[in-house]
């Protein structure tokens, strides 16, 4: 299981964070996805949806 480093004090910085497979943006570590960090590649249901489209 993939977890922060440190524990979160409310400074987004310290989390790992990676860019979105659809748009780009980068998303940054949420407790919700603690147990499939590596399997996480969109930001979005929005993204998800347009993963073949274009940008």
């Amino acid at each position: 299981m993939s977890r922060p480093s440190a524990p979160f004090r409310g400074n987004k910085t310290a989390l790992p964070a990676k860019p979105c497979a659809a748009c780009g943006r980068p998303m940054s570590w949420r407790k919700r996805w603690a147990r499939c960090w590596d399997e996480v590649k969109f930001c979005s249901d929005a993204c998800r949806q347009r993963r073949g489209g274009h940008v």
